[in-house]
C-alpha cells in the first residue's frame, strides 16, 4: 500500500480564526466560547522524531495544506472543484510537518445542523447512526505524502482528532468517504466497517465508499494496543498515545482556542 497517495474524497474548506472569552475547564468547553489567546506560538499538539503536528489556524497554514491536497488529487488525476467546497463551521484541521514541508493533513467535521459532507452521497446511512442519539463525526481531507513513518504518522493524526472529537466533542461515531482502493486498509489496520456501498463523488469525480467506526470501540483498541510498538503489522493502535499523553493531550486542546472554535459553535 502506498501511503503517500492516500485521500480521503471530501473537499478542504478552513474555519476561520477569532477571539475568543476565559479558560474553560474540560466541562465547560461543550457550552461556552473561548476567550484566552494561544499559549504557543507554533501551536504544536505533538513533537515527534522526525515530525511535528500542529493545527492549520493561519492563512499560511491553510495555503500549505491545501496545496498538499491539490497536489495528491492532481496526483491521481482527481477533480477538485474549489467553487463546490462548502463552508464546514465544525471543521478542525491538523497540520503534520518536518521544517518548511507539509507531509500531511487531517480534519475532523462535527455534525450540525449545516450536516456532514458525506450527507450528499451518503444521508440515509448517516441518519441512521444520528437516530441512535449519539454524536456523529467526520473525517476528511486526508493527505499523506511521506513513506517515512507514514504508520506513526495517520496514527499520529488519527488519535489527535480521536480525543478531540471524544473527549471535547463527546462523539459517538465517525464517518469517512473514502476511495474503494484504500478502504481495506483503514479495515484492517484501525477496525472501521463499510456501512455504504460504492458511488462516484461528484465533487472530485472519483469512486467513494462509506466506511464508520464507533468511539467506544477506538478506545477499546486503544487500551489494548497503544505502545506496543511490535503489533505495526497488525494494527495502528500501536503507536496511539497512552492514557497520560491523551490527557495531556486534551488539555492542550483545551488551552486552544482555535481547536475550540468547533465545540463554541456546536454547543452554545
Amino acid at each position: 500500500m502506498q501511503l503517500q497517495s492516500q485521500i480521503i474524497h471530501t473537499p478542504i474548506h478552513f474555519f476561520n480564526d477569532r477571539d475568543g472569552g476565559r479558560p474553560l475547564n474540560r466541562h465547560e468547553a461543550h457550552r461556552h466560547p473561548i476567550e484566552n489567546q494561544l499559549s504557543a506560538p507554533d501551536n504544536i499538539l505533538v513533537k515527534r522524531e522526525r515530525f511535528d503536528v500542529r493545527v492549520a489556524n493561519t492563512q499560511g497554514r491553510k495555503n500549505q495544506v491545501g496545496a498538499l491536497i491539490n497536489r495528491m488529487y492532481s496526483w491521481r488525476g482527481y477533480r477538485l472543484e474549489a467553487a463546490e467546497a462548502r463552508h464546514c463551521p465544525t471543521q478542525t484541521t491538523l497540520q503534520a510537518f518536518r521544517g518548511k514541508d507539509t507531509l500531511g493533513t487531517l480534519s475532523l467535521n462535527i455534525d450540525s445542523a449545516d450536516g456532514l459532507l458525506a450527507d450528499d452521497l451518503y444521508r440515509k446511512e448517516i441518519d441512521i447512526l444520528r437516530k441512535r442519539g449519539g454524536t456523529v463525526c467526520e473525517l476528511t481531507g486526508l493527505a499523506v505524502n511521506t513513506r517515512d513513518d507514514s504508520n506513526e504518522l495517520l496514527a499520529t493524526l488519527f488519535h489527535l482528532l480521536h480525543i478531540l472529537g471524544r473527549r471535547l466533542h463527546r462523539a459517538t461515531d465517525a464517518v469517512i468517504e473514502i476511495n474503494p482502493r484504500h478502504a481495506l486498509y483503514y479495515q484492517r489496520l484501525l477496525g472501521f466497517r463499510q456501512i455504504g456501498e460504492g458511488k462516484i463523488c461528484g465533487r472530485v469525480n472519483a469512486p467513494a465508499v462509506l466506511l464508520h467506526i464507533e468511539a467506544d470501540f477506538v478506545e477499546e483498541q486503544i487500551a489494548h494496543h497503544a505502545g506496543y510498538r511490535k503489533q505495526t503489522g497488525r494494527s495502528l493502535y500501536s503507536y496511539f498515545f497512552s492514557d497520560r499523553e491523551s490527557e495531556r493531550l486534551c488539555q492542550r486542546m483545551l488551552e486552544m482556542n482555535h481547536v475550540l472554535l468547533a465545540a463554541q459553535r456546536t454547543h452554545s
